[in-house]
């Protein structure tokens, strides 16, 4: 007994080969020792002390049988690893760093060779530029990835005096190559977090591989990277938004775990960071939004959870998904502000006392404070995306044929007005002391280019049909009561006193009348024929809080009253968010593909998908690099056939579950629904919108609903190979893998820029439609 106790201390193996008899004990009956999971083993419970492990998901199984040890002794365990074990030990290092070193290679090589403004460089290098001038400016996209482009030309020590007119060569003394290289970084951090997104999805690994390759190997995706845009950064967030997701939904048994709230707020920072470059982020946000509320929707009906932790569970989203993304956002703009202090092209956007604070402005610079009979104004509209009171000499093609009104966000002479009394008062004598207007003054309105008068009358408006038109009409002794409007003070930010209109705090309504409707300027754009500028009615709705029937004197000039200073009052932060948030929307919306003018650069969504067209980035001449915005044949082709051979699984499984056939087990039904439908939930929700808005599109519009197309690919390859013989998944990998790279390395020219004669690349157009070739040259 004593050397059997011996023999068991020291480890030797007691196997059933060498088990020695022990009276008294029945060796067939002895319990086998416990089989040890691999997954538990490699998979122990994260801490937030193990975030690296974490976000490198090195705990996630592989289906590669791990390499038998080379050296194994009686007793002892494995004392040395092979190659292999230790190559499949680190694959979640080494896999990533080596798909990140291609796209480091692929994105930066030979960034700088044109030295050219290319495509939308004209737009977003001027925005940068505004930053580093620190003049306000107007665009419809959220400030984060122009404050990024501002920061990018501030590291390259550029001052912001190059105006990016587009086809411009680039100044020696820009470094435009460090701001592209600067913009490439959002591409290329895309790769390693598509990678450990497909881990988190639970793909095999050929497949994470595969699905890795095709976001490194699309050519529009390498192209788009490479110039100073706001695409790959756009496409970073939305990439950063799914990893972060898919993080957090792997860890739903570790509810309110360190880790848990971690990945729960990047989440939320990611969802901010996305909408904060452009509002197409929203669609990301809306898919996170969908699983949330399913996702406590199944909570909701667990009986077993206390009401505490299902509150706790919706408080945390609250906080981490509605919250925080919109403190991000809000930062942003906050950060906008704070940097653009001088007075530049976009002042009109804002409200006037916003204008009023900005360095350089002419808003409220020495103008009188109270407003008189004589006064030389600009009326600047109180709704949010509110422009200027404006005429023109054109007319309206239908209704009373009279001079159009409109508002219009630009500085120009015909913004003026004069303020001048009704015609049952005496006439005005600009010799006499000023007389002041106040609270209930009927006054007439003449334009100051034409000289005509403020008017309306019972004919509908040009697109509210509901509303009354209102027009330019007669002069200053031609006219009727029709021209009569009546001032009704709302409120005044600097004064209770309503006897007299102050320029710039007093907001104010002007009544008709005759009618008894009031001047609004909704967000309604005119068609071709006014110039999309906004609409301006006669409504007859009384509505006082309805900001676009409100109106305040922005600019105020009238040599019988003295100079003053109404620029002291400070617009509230939380007004200047909303009322540009308001603007960008409102213009974004105006963007509609105008009938007259043909745009050979725009494209149709149905066209996207099948890689119908491609998109030229500059001039075709043959002196220059040219560029050309089409993707992989493969990755577009194929995802895009993925995502209706999903729909056709999942209605093939229905099917046979609706006839009592079950052969899913509930992991693989879980399997599906997280890692193959919200993929193409993500698809649908970022190609749908595009489908049905009335905005003009390009194929850039497509390229974050591409990545959810490529995931959706992924799941269908590993669900098809799941149970398939390795030599058989080998062999269709090593194809799929051959194919994206190269087709990838055949049209890399169009990517890395074409030199030469565009007849050159003929061999690239395999339809008519891919324009890469044709004579004519055009300018992106």
């Amino acid at each position: 007994m004593a050397t059997d106790r011996a023999t068991a201390v020291s480890g030797a193996d007691l196997g059933d080969a060498r088990r020695r008899n022990v009276p008294g004990v029945d060796i067939a009956a002895t319990p086998p020792a416990p089989i040890v999971d691999d997954k538990k083993k490699l998979a122990p419970k994260v801490g937030f002390s193990n975030t690296f492990r974490s976000i490198t998901g090195s705990n996630l199984t592989t289906p590669f049988r791990k390499a038998p040890c080379m050296r194994r002794r009686i007793g002892h365990g494995c004392h040395q690893k092979s190659f292999l074990q230790v190559l499949d030990e680190w694959e979640f290092l080494i896999a990533p760093i080596i798909f990140t070193a291609f796209a480091i290679f692929t994105r930066l090589f030979r960034i700088g060779r044109s030295p050219i403004v290319t495509w939308d460089e004209a737009h977003f290098g001027k925005f940068g530029s505004h930053y580093l001038k620190q003049e306000f400016y107007f665009d419809v996209h959220p400030p984060l990835g122009k404050i990024m482009v501002g920061l990018s030309g501030l590291l390259a020590g550029y001052n912001g005096s190059f105006e990016f007119k587009s086809g411009e060569t680039y100044p020696e003394e820009l470094n435009y190559t460090f701001m592209r290289a600067f913009n490439a970084f959002f591409g290329i951090v895309c790769i390693p977090m598509a990678y450990y997104t497909a881990r988190e999805l639970n793909f095999k690994r050929p497949t994470v591989w595969l699905v890795t390759l095709m976001v490194l190997c699309e050519n529009s995706y390498t192209t788009i990277s490479r110039f100073i845009l706001l695409d790959s950064m756009l496409l970073c967030g939305t990439v950063a938004t799914v990893f972060c997701w898919s993080k957090f939904h792997r860890l739903q048994h570790e509810s309110f775990e360190p880790e848990w709230f971690f990945w729960l707020f990047m989440t939320g920072l990611s969802i901010g960071c996305v909408c904060s470059v452009k509002l197409v982020g929203l669609f990301v946000t809306a898919l996170v939004g969908l699983y949330t509320v399913e996702d406590l929707w199944n909570k909701f009906g667990n009986l077993k959870m206390p009401p505490t932790e299902l509150a706790g569970h919706v408080a945390a989203r609250v906080v981490g998904l509605i919250i925080v993304p919109l403190l991000v956002y809000m930062f942003s703009f906050a950060l906008h502000f704070a940097i653009l202090q001088n007075s530049g092209p976009g002042d009109a956007q804002m409200s006037s006392l916003f204008q009023a604070n900005l360095r350089g402005t002419e808003v409220g610079k020495n103008s009188p404070l109270e407003l008189a009979y004589g006064s030389k104004v600009t009326l600047k509209n109180m709704g949010y995306g509110g422009g200027l009171l404006h005429s023109h000499v054109q007319t309206y093609p239908e209704g009373s044929n009279q001079q159009q009104v409109t508002c219009y966000h630009h500085k120009d002479a015909n913004n003026d007005w004069y303020f001048y009394p009704n015609r049952d008062e005496t006439p005005y004598d600009a010799e006499a002391d000023p007389r002041f207007i106040g609270d209930g003054e009927v006054i007439r309105l003449i334009h100051s280019s034409t000289g005509r008068n403020l008017h309306s009358h019972d004919i509908p408006a040009p697109i509210s049909k509901g509303q009354k038109e209102v027009s330019c009409y007669g002069n200053l002794t031609i006219g009727d009561a029709k021209d009569h409007w009546k001032v009704e003070v709302v409120r005044d930010a600097a004064s209770r006193d309503r006897s007299r209109i102050r320029t710039l705090t007093t907001a104010f309504r002007l009544r008709h009348k005759a009618l008894g409707c009031y001047l609004r300027a909704g967000n309604t754009n005119l068609p071709q024929w006014g110039f999309k500028q906004i609409e301006v009615t006669c409504t007859k709705e009384n509505k006082p809080r309805d900001t676009y029937t409100h109106w305040n004197v922005e600019a105020h000039s009238n040599d019988k009253l003295p100079p003053g200073d109404p620029g002291q009052y400070k617009s509230p932060f939380w007004h200047d968010f909303v009322h540009l948030n308001v603007a960008m929307m409102t213009s974004n919306n105006a963007l509609v593909p105008d009938p007259d003018k043909q745009d050979d650069l725009a494209s149709k969504w149905w066209q996207w998908p099948i890689l119908h067209v491609g998109l030229r980035m500059c001039s075709w001449d043959d002196k220059i690099v040219k560029y050309f915005l089409l993707g992989n044949p493969l990755v577009y082709w194929g995802s895009t056939v993925s995502l209706g051979v999903f729909g056709l699984v999942v209605v093939w499984y229905l099917l046979r579950w609706q006839r009592g056939i079950k052969e899913l087990s509930p992991k693989e039904i879980d399997h599906i629904h997280y890692s193959g439908f919200y993929p193409l939930l993500g698809w649908f929700l970022h190609y749908i919108p595009f489908v049905v808005m009335a905005r003009v599109t390009y194929v850039h519009h497509y390229y974050p609903a591409l990545y959810f197309a490529i995931l959706t690919f992924g799941f269908l390859t590993d669900w098809f190979l799941r149970n398939k013989k390795p030599i058989m998944q080998y062999v269709i990998f090593g194809v799929l893998y051959t194919i994206v790279v190269g087709l990838y390395a055949l049209f890399i020219p169009i990517s890395w820029g074409m030199e030469g004669s565009n007849r050159e690349y003929n061999y690239l157009k395999w339809f008519s439609t891919w324009r890469i070739t044709d004579g004519e040259a055009l300018l992106g």
